[in-house]
């Protein structure tokens, strides 16, 4: 049997792959001309298959590996460029025009975050949004890791316990904020108003209305982090707290002696996680107050005392209909969040280590 020599298997694998490409191209110059042709998706995928196919027949034994999982790994890095990579671009560019969702008159280079600075709502959001972070870190670990102890001790009916406590983890947060804002204005009214005179719903001000919001935070997300703390506890090796209980060790003493070091990278990915969902608050925010309460920043009057971050860039870009400038603070909402996460990890793994 007659073997084709290297010239005539590359000449065979780059038939497929030219034509890939030609067809590939002629597919998205249909797209983009406007062409009524309806199988221009047909022909693009048909493009796609036909590279692909000869970039697999292609005779190269030192990158066939790497070929192959080019192949394998397309699809998931063509969704991420199409719905990460290529919107976010997009984004960048048109927080520096004057885009009303539909189209765009003039360039405003940086015009739109100059003047998102100058407003007081805006940084007003800004820092409630950094103090909603600090505080749900803090309470929302702590009761989470309070949680995981307790559901991991020896007693009776552990698995209904931890069911009860990520159960409010299922529910959405628009159905959740619903949900608590009917029992804040009703069943927390009337018990105040009855045992302390208290005749206004805890939702009409923006200090117990942020209050209110941290309460909701924690009830529905302490769960979640708690089952990740009952995974990182049961890891630790039973034989090393048997040896800290012969050696006279407390229950105390073995928690925050031994448990705790041992945890540490849980510790790590639960902090990260909780301030990523902080940071990004935006269901239980809008549907238990959508941001009303008045409040006095800055010298001036605001009556989104309640406004988280981003809450305030879907007001700016779909109620107020000002797309540019909410692209705009969506940017600089990404830049803060990047930032802060990465020293959040940074720390968090140092502490790791001196651990």
């Amino acid at each position: 049997m007659a073997h084709t020599g290297p010239f005539t298997d590359r000449a065979i694998s780059l038939i497929p792959l030219i034509a890939g490409l030609a067809v590939t191209f002629a597919a998205l110059i249909l797209d983009f001309t406007g062409s009524k042709l309806s199988f221009r998706g047909g022909l693009l995928i048909a493009g796609v298959i036909l590279f692909f196919i000869g970039l697999y027949l292609y005779p190269t034994k030192k990158h066939h590996r790497a070929i192959v999982n080019i192949i394998f790994l397309f699809p998931l890095l063509f969704c991420f460029v199409v719905t990460v990579i290529i919107p976010f671009g997009l984004g960048l560019f048109y927080s520096t025009t004057d885009w009303n969702g539909i189209r765009m008159t003039k360039f405003t280079g940086l015009g739109n975050y100059i003047t998102m600075f100058k407003e007081q709502s805006f940084l007003w959001s800004l820092v409630l949004t950094v103090l909603f972070v600090i505080v749900n870190m803090v309470l929302v670990n702590v009761i989470g890791l309070s949680l995981a102890v307790l559901c991991t001790s020896k007693m009776k009916s552990v698995g209904f316990f931890r069911a009860s406590f990520f159960i409010p983890n299922l529910i959405g947060g628009i159905v959740l904020g619903y949900i608590w804002q009917f029992i804040f204005n009703n069943v927390v009214l009337k018990w105040t108003f009855e045992t302390f005179g208290y005749n206004s719903s805890m939702l009409s001000k923006y200090n117990t209305g942020f209050l209110a919001i941290i309460i909701v935070y924690i009830w529905q997300y302490a769960g979640y982090i708690m089952m990740i703390y009952i995974t990182g506890l049961t890891t630790v090796p039973s034989d090393v707290i048997e040896a800290s209980a012969i050696d006279g060790a407390t229950a105390v003493q073995t928690f925050f002696r031994i448990k705790l070091p041992m945890i540490a990278s849980t510790i790590t990915v639960c902090t990260f996680l909780t301030l990523q969902s902080a940071f990004k608050q935006f269901d239980v925010n809008m549907a238990l107050t959508n941001g009303t309460g008045s409040v006095t920043f800055l010298g001036q009057y605001l009556s989104n005392g309640t406004q988280m971050l981003a809450l305030n860039i879907y007001n700016t870009a779909i109620t107020k209909n000002n797309y540019s400038m909410g692209q705009a603070k969506a940017v600089l909402f990404f830049i803060i969040l990047s930032i802060v996460s990465m020293l959040q990890v940074h720390i968090s793994n140092k502490r790791e280590v001196e651990m």
